[in-house]
């Protein structure tokens, strides 16, 4: 296949994957005006309701401007050649493959960056602020933006050199390399990261001893489970949306909850949310998740070692001299409608999963307890209760509160 025709392939995804996005966000936005189901009912009052049409309608207005421009940032780019004149500046400081890559990308992080921030700065400090969310102080929002982003840059410098490292040594085999080297980083972050990153944005405090560590004690004592880290995150420093979740393996498995959890839900309330969290980690949810994303990763990898340093993918770039970075770009593209697939098997167990964590819950502390949990998480993040299934089916890694409610009372 020629370079052209790939160039052509390339376009025509971006365009279908941004035309099929635009078709399921009108399809659910029609349905952001349709009565509440007779079992949710009690969700909303008539003012709160109005509230949370508004804020669906809001976010929907200013995500369809920012996928409008964004997306007609990157076919300008595409087609203005920029990624063969990124290439050209980035080949002037060096002739070393892996520094021209880093300069490379590191602009192209940048350009994101700079498209990104304004948009996410809006949507925190003027949505968000608006209908009441919003906790965050402009300090707060630009030291996340800078710890993300050195982060993000060690991570990437480090990943990224490894791998063309491999690639330098071995050639086309480097992807089993990178696959065993990212295998063990994946299993790494998965053990350690509510230790080594979530300090670095937000405080994490054992749980005082009380009424809730007490209940939380004598139901982990009748299921038979160590509860030994339960921790509290301050979660409200930036929003009153509230969560919590479990992460890591063996003695380094810990449950967290924000203190705006504690601060909205009663205690079996609570203790029901842990007892859900606590089915993932019995239904061994964590570790499929896990071996599914190193396997997936490694398909990904070896389908890219195909086609790497191909000169079709380079020159449909407008890029003379074939390189990995060059090819992986153009590749990320090619792979995105395999990446579809595989993201929408992900979110089919995904749903799948969290009706065997509800049904955990339900067998062993209490189905109610948990249907007022997720009721009041509802309202107090003004979630939408009327998605168009198509936008579930495509979007959702969760299922809808409805359908979760007559899962759990059936």
């Amino acid at each position: 296949m020629n370079s052209t025709i790939l160039f052509y392939i390339i376009i025509a995804i971006l365009i279908i994957s941004f035309i099929a996005d635009k078709i399921l966000d009108t399809l659910n936005e029609q349905h952001f005006d349709d009565e509440i189901p007779n079992k949710l009912k009690d969700v909303y009052d008539a003012n709160e309701y109005k509230k949370s049409q508004s804020y669906k309608k809001t976010n929907a207005k200013f995500s369809n401007i920012t996928s409008f421009v964004t997306t007609g940032i990157t076919l300008v780019f595409f087609l203005l050649d920029g990624f063969k004149y990124l290439d050209r500046f980035a080949r002037t400081f060096t002739e070393n493959p892996i520094l021209v890559a880093l300069i490379f990308f590191g602009v192209i992080i940048l350009g994101s960056e700079i498209v990104s921030t304004p948009i996410s700065y809006y949507s925190t400090f003027v949505i968000e602020e608006k209908f009441g969310f919003n906790k965050s102080t402009k300090k707060i929002f630009w030291l996340d933006k800078i710890k993300g982003l050195v982060i993000s840059l060690l991570l990437g410098i480090g990943i990224l050199s490894l791998v063309l490292w491999f690639y330098q040594l071995t050639g086309k085999n480097f992807w089993i390399y990178a696959w065993i080297s990212l295998a063990v980083f994946s299993l790494f972050m998965n053990m350690f990261y509510a230790k080594l990153i979530v300090p670095l944005f937000n405080k994490q405090s054992p749980l005082e001893d009380g009424k809730l560590k007490s209940a939380i004690e004598k139901y982990a004592n009748n299921i038979g489970f160590t509860i030994n880290n339960i921790f509290v995150i301050d979660g409200s420093k930036r929003s009153t949306k509230a969560n919590a979740y479990f992460s890591g393996f063996g003695s380094q498995k810990r449950i967290t909850l924000y203190d705006t959890l504690i601060n909205d839900l009663e205690v079996e309330e609570i203790v029901a949310v842990l007892a859900h969290e606590v089915g993932h980690y019995k239904r061994k949810h964590t570790i499929f998740n896990l071996i599914s994303s190193i396997l997936i990763t490694g398909l990904t990898l070896y389908i890219l070692s195909l086609f790497v340093n191909s000169n079709a993918l380079s020159e449909a770039l407008g890029v003379s001299i074939p390189s990995f970075h060059i090819s992986l770009v153009a590749f990320g593209v090619l792979y995105s409608p395999i990446s579809e697939v595989t993201g929408l098997f992900m979110n089919y167990i995904s749903r799948k999963f969290e009706y065997q964590a509800d049904n955990f819950a339900k067998e062993t502390f209490e189905a109610r307890a948990l249907v007022n949990s997720l009721k009041k998480l509802s309202k107090n993040s003004l979630t939408n209760l009327t998605p168009h299934p198509a936008f579930v089916f495509m979007n959702y890694s969760h299922p809808t509160l409805l359908q979760r409610i007559n899962n759990l009372e059936s």
